[in-house]
């Protein structure tokens, strides 16, 4: 009796699954305007009075949804470049997933990177001289 060493079945499921609950969040945001309210609080900001890396996401997303660029940059300049970039990871995963290509896992140091990044933008974004220009609007 021969085993042959075969590769498991790629699962095509889960990107077209976050992609489709991603599009449909983004969808609700694009129709119902985060600046109106209605969304909740950020916690760290209520127990803190400091903005979080994420403080303006909504609105960040609600802007870019709607192609309004600069609206999004005021609210959280990170995430308006972030966003479409994590936007084209999901087009590469979905890519390399559909043709049963391996999907790498990213080096420990891209999430150290990542973090450090949060950290810094957490900082200076709450800083008086900066505030302008980096905390939400």
């Amino acid at each position: 009796m021969s085993v042959e060493a075969t590769a498991p079945p790629r699962d095509r499921r889960t990107p077209v699954l976050v992609g489709a609950a991603v599009a449909a969040g983004t969808a609700l945001l694009a129709l119902v305007d985060p600046h109106d309210g209605g969304y909740g609080f950020c916690p760290m900001l209520r127990l803190t009075g400091w903005f979080c890396p994420f403080c303006g996401g909504l609105r960040t997303t609600h802007s870019l949804a709607t192609g309004d660029l600069a609206g999004a940059w005021a609210a959280n300049p990170m995430l308006a470049i972030a966003l479409p970039m994590v936007a084209l990871v999901w087009v590469w995963w979905l890519v390399r997933v559909w043709r049963s290509e391996p999907v790498r896992r990213s080096p420990t140091w891209v999430w150290v990177a990542l973090g450090a990044g949060l950290l810094v933008f957490t900082v200076l974004r709450n800083l008086p001289a900066l505030a302008p220009y980096l905390s939400p609007v």
